[in-house]
């Protein structure tokens, strides 16, 4: 398998940033780690092993980046503003800075070719990001596949909620959106999968996986939200299941 590890600064987190890129063409696929992981965290734990046929074949291209949790969803501080911002921070490094090295990367990969959009994923907190950046910016994201993600930034900011808390928390902003929106016609045309055992841990991310199956329900979008079983937990066993199976029908 051709891979391909990349350190830049970033001018949004002021910092170096590592990712790595796992195969030879295909649509490019953006992967999030868990909470406050690393971009080597998804091929440690066996979810690159698990959709290697994919990858060999040609048919994706994985990009795993790091992640900035420590300074927001994961940190103690009791400066809330300064937390929300820092994933705001993310957010610009995420659409403003690595995305546009993807579509290059992926291009040059695929003979000049530039993709239409990037698909995203993760698991837990990976599956969070996944499925916020899919809708804040269905302009880049052509779709996810948010494995056991929570969508409810309540979470995380219990006792705080302002407008950057708002625009980081789907169950919210998406409830909020006009019927009519431009972005609701996009998600509709958007490959959006969400995936969420009924096991242990998987609370309360199956609570918000069924509120967002209600709300893609009231804007028309048909995304797919899809539960598995009372065995299935919020573990990775499960996950290198779950995620061959959903790119099976993207790629």
């Amino acid at each position: 398998m051709y891979t391909a590890y990349y350190r830049e600064y970033s001018q949004n987190l002021h910092r170096d940033m590592e990712f790595k890129v796992y195969g030879h063409a295909g649509r490019p696929m953006l992967v999030f780690p868990s909470q406050s992981g690393r971009f080597f965290d998804f091929e440690n734990n066996g979810m690159i092993a698990c959709i290697q046929d994919f990858i060999d074949a040609g048919r994706i291209q994985l990009f795993c980046c790091d992640s900035n949790d420590d300074n927001s969803w994961s940190s103690t501080s009791w400066d809330n503003r300064k937390r929300i911002e820092a994933q705001e921070e993310y957010v610009r490094y995420i659409c403003d800075e690595l995305c546009p090295r993807i579509f290059d990367i992926n291009a040059e990969c695929n003979g000049g070719n530039y993709a239409s959009g990037i698909m995203t994923t993760g698991c837990s907190m990976g599956g969070t990001h996944a499925l916020n950046f899919a809708l804040r910016r269905p302009d880049i994201f052509a779709g996810c596949i948010a494995l056991s993600g929570a969508y409810n930034a309540r979470l995380f900011f219990p006792d705080y909620f302002d407008d950057l808390v708002y625009a980081n928390s789907p169950v919210d902003y998406i409830n909020g959106m006009p019927y009519d929106h431009p972005y609701v016609q996009m998600y509709r045309e958007r490959n959006l999968i969400i995936c969420c055992g009924r096991g242990a841990w998987e609370h309360p991310m199956q609570e918000d996986a069924e509120r967002m199956k209600e709300l893609f329900g009231y804007k028309d979008v048909p995304a797919w939200v899809d539960f598995w079983g009372y065995d299935v937990a919020h573990d990775w066993p499960w996950w290198r299941q779950e995620l061959p199976y959903y790119v099976g029908f993207i790629c």
